[in-house]
C-alpha cells in the first residue's frame, strides 16, 4: 500500500544511501550549522548554547486576570510571554462599540488604553522580558501601547525585545482579522519597519505567519510557500521605501505550525531555513543574519481532538518534538483541553512541562540537527523545497503575495486542502484516535474555562472613566497629527506613540486611519 505525508508526497518503503546523492542534489547537505544556506540551523551550537524560548500564549477577560496568569508562568519557568489579545481590540474597536458586543474578553484580553497595557504588565519589568504579541491589523497600536509603558517603567528602549506578529497578509488569505485594504496595510508595516529600526533595533518587527495557514487548513508544504510568499512581498514593500535590507532583514521572524506527521514537519522547518536564505541572498542581502530564518512554533490547535482530549497530551508531544528536532528558537505548547475551551491553568502547566520534559530529559537538545543524514529527512527536506518552490513560482507569475490573494488563489489552494484532508477523515482513510477510530462512550469531565459577559461593563466604565479625566483637547490633537501623518505619508509611529501616551483609545486610533483608508470588504 502506498504511503503519503499530508502534502501528498509519496513515502517510500525504505530509503538508502544511494538516495542522498540521486538528481538534484541537496543543496545545504553537509553545511554547518549557522552557515548559509542553514539547513541545519542558524546557530552553530543551537541548543547546547542555550535552549528555545519557552512561551505560553495567554491572554483572557481583564488585563487584571491575564496579569495573574503572567505571573503564574513566569514563576513556573516561562521565560517568554505570548500574549493574546480580544478580537475587538484585534480589529480595532474598543470595548464599548456595539460591534463588540459577546465578544469582550473572549479569546484573548481586552486593551483599550494605557491603563489597561499597564495593569497587564503590573510588576513585569518589560526590559527583562520577551513579550510576543499576536496582533496585526492594529499592531502599530499595541506596538505604541508597549513602548509607552516601557518609556514609563524607565527602561532602555535599545533593550527591549520582542515581537509583534503584524502580518497582515495572512489575514486577507486564512484568518480575517484585517481592517483598511492592502496597499495601505503595507505602508503602515514599512512605517513600523523604518521607526523601529531606528528606536527599537532588537525588536522583532514581523513574525510572518504560516501558523493560521496552517490552522485554515493548508498543506505543510503550502504553509511555507505561502508564508515565504508573503515574507517576499514584505520584503520588496521595505526594499522600495529604501531600507536597508541588511538592517530590517535582522529583524523579520516568522511563526510556524507544528502538526502530528513527525518527519514531514521537520522537513518542512528545515527546508523553509534554506528557502528563505535564497530569497533573502537574491534580494541583495548580504550580512548572514539578514538572511536566517528565524521562527517561533506553535503546536497545531486544529489537531486537537475534543474527544477523548487526553490524547492531546501526547499529541503536543510529538508536535514539540517535531518543533525541536526542526531547530525552532521559540515553543508554545497548547493546553490538552483547547478543543473544548480557553486553557485552564492546570492544562497551560502540563503544556509548559512537556517543553521542559523535551528541553531536559529527551536528549534532542544535546547535539545539533540530529536527524541530518537521515536518508529520509533530507529526501523529504528536498521534495517538501521542490514543491514548496512550484507553488510560489506560481504566485510570483501573478504579481506576488498581494496579486494572488486578491485573485483568490491561495484561499482557494487552502480551502482545496482543507477539503480534502476532511474528506480523507469521514472517508476513513486518514485515522484520528478517538474521532473515526478507537471511539469509546465518554463523559466530558473537564472543567471548561468560561469567560463571563460582564468584563464588557467593566472595560467600558474604564474607558469612561478616561475619557472623562483626560484632556479631550490634547486628545483630538493627536487624532488629528495621526490624521495629517496618514494623509502626508509621514511615519505613524511617532503620532500614535503621542496619542497613547495622552489616553486615546485604540477605537479612536483605528477610526482615524479608517477615515484615511477605508475599510477592505
Amino acid at each position: 500500500m502506498t504511503k503519503y505525508t499530508d502534502s501528498g508526497i509519496e513515502i517510500k518503503e525504505l530509503y538508502t544511501f544511494e538516495d542522498l546523492y540521486k538528481a538534484p542534489p541537496l543543496e545545504g547537505f553537509g553545511e554547518a550549522p549557522g552557515s548559509f544556506p542553514f539547513t541545519r540551523g542558524v546557530q552553530p551550537d543551537m541548543y547546547r548554547g542555550r535552549l528555545w524560548t519557552m512561551r505560553q500564549y495567554a491572554g483572557f477577560s481583564t488585563a487584571e486576570e491575564s496579569n495573574k496568569r503572567y505571573h503564574y508562568l513566569l514563576n513556573h519557568g516561562v521565560n517568554g510571554l505570548s500574549v493574546a489579545f480580544d478580537l475587538p481590540t484585534q480589529i480595532g474597536y474598543d470595548s464599548d462599540h456595539p460591534l463588540s458586543e459577546g465578544e469582550v474578553g473572549k479569546v484573548g484580553v481586552a486593551i483599550d488604553t494605557i491603563e489597561d497595557m499597564e495593569t497587564l504588565f503590573k510588576n513585569i519589568r518589560l526590559q527583562d522580558v520577551s513579550t510576543s504579541m499576536t496582533i496585526n491589523a492594529t499592531a502599530y497600536i499595541l506596538l505604541a501601547l508597549y513602548v509607552a509603558l516601557a518609556k514609563k517603567q524607565g527602561a532602555d528602549l535599545s533593550k527591549i525585545t520582542g515581537t509583534i506578529q503584524n502580518d497582515i497578509l495572512k489575514e486577507y488569505a486564512a484568518r480575517g482579522t484585517y481592517i483598511y485594504p492592502p496597499k495601505p496595510s503595507m505602508r503602515i508595516i514599512t512605517d513600523i519597519f523604518e521607526w523601529c529600526s531606528k528606536e527599537l533595533p532588537k525588536w522583532n518587527t514581523i513574525s510572518i505567519s504560516g501558523y493560521h495557514i496552517r490552522e485554515a487548513g493548508s498543506t505543510a508544504v503550502q504553509e511555507i510557500a505561502f508564508t515565504l510568499s508573503n515574507g517576499k512581498a514584505y520584503v520588496q514593500a521595505a526594499v522600495e521605501k529604501n531600507l536597508d535590507i541588511n538592517i530590517f532583514g535582522r529583524r523579520l521572524s516568522f511563526f510556524f505550525n507544528a502538526h502530528n506527521n513527525l518527519f514531514e514537519e521537520v522537513a518542512k522547518f528545515r527546508a523553509a531555513r534554506r528557502m528563505w536564505a535564497k530569497i533573502m541572498k537574491q534580494f541583495g542581502a548580504t550580512d548572514p543574519k539578514a538572511m536566517m530564518l528565524r521562527f517561533h512554533t506553535q503546536t497545531g490547535g486544529s489537531t486537537l481532538t475534543a474527544q477523548q482530549p487526553l490524547n492531546n497530551v501526547s499529541r503536543v508531544t510529538i508536535q514539540t518534538l517535531a518543533a525541536v528536532l526542526g531547530g525552532t528558537q521559540s515553543l508554545h505548547t497548547n493546553g490538552y483541553d483547547e478543543a473544548l475551551s480557553l486553557p485552564t491553568e492546570e492544562a497551560a502547566g502540563i503544556a509548559l512541562r512537556t517543553q521542559q520534559v523535551v528541553g531536559f530529559e529527551s536528549g534532542v537538545a544535546d547535539t545539533v540537527d540530529p536527524l541530518a543524514g537521515s536518508y529520509f529527512v533530507e529526501n523529504l527536506t528536498n521534495e517538501v523545497e521542490e514543491k514548496a518552490w512550484k507553488l510560489i513560482e506560481k504566485i510570483d507569475a501573478m504579481g506576488g503575495s498581494v496579486s494572488a490573494i486578491e485573485q483568490g488563489f491561495i484561499q482557494n489552494e487552502i480551502a482545496r486542502s482543507a477539503y480534502e484532508y476532511q474528506r480523507n477523515i469521514e472517508t476513513g482513510e486518514k485515522i484520528i484516535v478517538g474521532v473515526n477510530k478507537f471511539q469509546i462512550e465518554e463523559k466530558n469531565s473537564i472543567a471548561g474555562f468560561k469567560i463571563d459577559d460582564s468584563i464588557r461593563a467593566v472595560q467600558t466604565e474604564k474607558i469612561n472613566n478616561i475619557r472623562a479625566t483626560r484632556s479631550a483637547e490634547i486628545a483630538q490633537h493627536c487624532i488629528e497629527n495621526i490624521t495629517a501623518a496618514a494623509k502626508d505619508g509621514n511615519n505613524i509611529m511617532p503620532v500614535v506613540i503621542e496619542a497613547v501616551e495622552n489616553f486615546c483609545t485604540l477605537g479612536e486610533i483605528s477610526d482615524a486611519l479608517r477615515r484615511v483608508f477605508g475599510e477592505y470588504k
